[in-house]
């Protein structure tokens, strides 16, 4: 047979098709290795910050624990030993109550519809009516979050100022604002002393839009407060005032004893 008569077969031709590219290549490699590393950094830093706010709360607790802590061992326990005038007046103290008319100081339960220490505002949305407190005039309960400042009083002050000094261990002397005398002028002059003023507030108690809530109880001119207890009196007396004072505001003269229980007995009003 003739080379024309005969076939060639085609050569056999390699295929030249592409070739898939692998699917991890070197740069989709580094990609994953950075955001692992980003992962892992952000995860780093959460970590740090929550370390960072843990810690910083921690030591806030403990300075306000050692403040506290400090402020219970250095401040004073006792206000200036007693003068002749304050010694005489505590030896009349038990004869004026009786004259006086006044009780026996009455332990007054915390208040019911709220926290005792309460801040109006804060814990309570506005300030409650006086009647929903437990005694008239107020011996604890929601307050305005300033205290009101130690002094006598014309005019009737913030109630609700007046209870948050009570927290701070102060007393007041609250009187019935038509008891205009002699015994008032004692009362006040004394007071007005500010050798007699720590921690004290004398002021007339007059609140005509809380109702009977507002005004004494019925026969009584003078009122005595300290964060849950009461002294009521028919008649003022400096003597039973400063009988009061001296033993349930914060602090008491050196030789007598504190009977009140204020939660911030001294702190400054």
């Amino acid at each position: 047979m003739s080379a024309k008569g005969r076939r060639r077969r085609p050569a056999n031709r390699t295929s030249r098709r592409p070739q898939p590219a692998s699917r991890t290549t070197e740069d989709e490699k580094r990609e994953r290795r950075e955001e692992a590393h980003r992962y892992r950094e952000t995860i780093r830093r959460k970590a740090a910050r929550r370390r960072y706010y843990r810690n910083a709360a921690y030591t806030l607790i403990l300075v306000a624990a050692i403040g506290a802590i400090v402020f219970g061992a250095t401040r004073p326990k006792h206000g200036p030993a007693v003068t002749t005038q304050e010694r005489t007046l505590l030896g009349q103290a038990e004869a004026q109550a009786k004259a006086a008319g006044c009780g026996q100081v009455q332990t007054i339960p915390p208040y019911s519809g709220a926290p005792d220490q309460a801040h109006i505002g804060a814990q309570v949305a506005s300030p409650p009516a006086l009647s929903s407190y437990s005694s008239t005039p107020p011996a604890s309960g929601p307050h305005d979050p300033t205290p009101l400042g130690a002094g006598v009083y014309s005019s009737p002050p913030p109630v609700y100022s007046a209870i948050h000094s009570l927290e701070h261990g102060a007393a007041i002397v609250w009187y019935e604002p038509s008891a205009s005398s002699a015994k008032l002028d004692q009362i006040t002059a004394f007071f007005n002393d500010p050798a007699h003023q720590d921690h004290v507030i004398v002021a007339p108690y007059d609140y005509p839009d809380q109702g009977s809530s507002g005004k004494l109880p019925a026969g009584k001119q003078m009122v005595l407060v300290a964060w849950h207890h009461i002294q009521e009196c028919s008649q003022l007396s400096l003597a039973v005032a400063f009988n009061f004072v001296a033993h349930y505001r914060f602090p008491p003269p050196a030789s007598e004893s504190y009977k009140g229980d204020a939660p911030e007995q001294g702190v400054p009003i």
